[in-house]
């Protein structure tokens, strides 16, 4: 049996704050933001939530849609690089306020392709029979390492939580394929100093390659054909790097996730807070077959196909 995906949650702050707001505090406007980025606004955590407050939110709407006790989780695996402190990890802080007591816990830092490679990790442990579930969450409070005086970056993150227990699903559901992959020479062009920083040009070029080589593989891998693909869950960085994904796949717009417009790059967040968004409102359905796919900071990068279902 493959592992799969059998319970999600996510966690989004209250405060929006959009283009029009940020065109009081910097030499931007809404309608650049929304041509260049598809961004129309975005989540910010208040000072007192913190990064393990949503993970912590997330994981416990995704263990009651699982249906399971915590203490059955083997595993929790916190894809984030806003952790609230170095250490303990968010993985170990999450463990103890969930009530998982028999989980190992530990971060994942591959910045917002972090839930692929925790989902893929989770796979290994499920599909060799070490854990029973494993708990993935990709969390980000961005707004805390942001520079709002960078118009370039500012305009971009949001903060989130997504979370997903991954166990063992039906036969032929689960995952189906998955590709992961680094190339730390592009790690100039994406960091963190004291605040984000990102080459935006490099960036954009890496992705659009990227994104789309990452979903060709994944569908090839799972011996299926573009036309198999029901529905693309890209990272949500940029609409026009999204775009270009979905046009390689040949798909139509209605077959792409597409968030950012309300919540802007929430990085390791992003594609579990969309899944959670197309679940609930239906646009995945059991039995598809879906295509999720990352990249970020390192740089890395991540794809899954997956048949959808318990």
């Amino acid at each position: 049996m493959n592992a799969g995906i059998i319970g999600m949650g996510r966690c989004l702050p209250e405060e929006r704050l959009t283009n029009f707001q940020l065109e009081q505090r910097m030499d931007t406007n809404d309608e650049w933001i929304r041509t260049m980025t598809g961004i129309e606004e975005r989540r910010i955590a208040k000072d007192e939530q913190d990064t393990s407050d949503m993970a912590r939110q997330a994981a416990k709407k995704a263990i009651e849609d699982a249906d399971i006790d915590p203490a059955e989780i083997g595993l929790i695996l916190v894809a984030t690089v806003t952790p609230d402190q170095p250490f303990p990890s968010m993985a170990c802080v999450i463990q103890q306020e969930i009530g998982a007591v028999n989980a190992a816990a530990m971060d994942v830092s591959a910045a917002c392709a972090g839930f692929i490679y925790g989902v893929v990790t989770a796979k290994q442990f499920i599909e060799s029979d070490v854990y029973k579930y494993v708990l993935v969450v990709g969390v980000e409070k961005l707004s805390k390492i942001t520079n709002w005086e960078d118009r370039n970056t500012a305009v971009l993150f949001g903060d989130g939580a997504g979370a997903a227990v991954v166990g063992k699903v039906s036969e032929g559901r689960g995952i189906l394929s998955f590709e992961l992959g680094a190339d730390g020479r592009g790690g100039k062009h994406l960091y963190q100093d004291e605040h984000l920083v990102m080459n935006g040009r490099e960036v954009f070029k890496f992705a659009v390659r990227q994104m789309g080589e990452s979903a060709i593989n994944v569908i090839e891998k799972a011996g299926l054909q573009k036309e198999d693909v029901d529905f693309l869950i890209p990272h949500q960085a940029n609409i026009r790097i999204m775009e270009a994904s979905r046009e390689r796949l040949g798909l139509p717009i209605e077959k792409m996730s597409k968030t950012i417009h309300k919540y802007g790059n929430t990085s390791a967040a992003s594609i579990p807070i969309s899944l959670v968004e197309d679940i609930e409102e239906g646009r995945v359905k059991d039995d598809d077959v879906i295509v999720m796919v990352g990249f970020g900071g390192g740089l890395t990068w991540g794809a899954i196909a997956m048949k959808w279902g318990k």
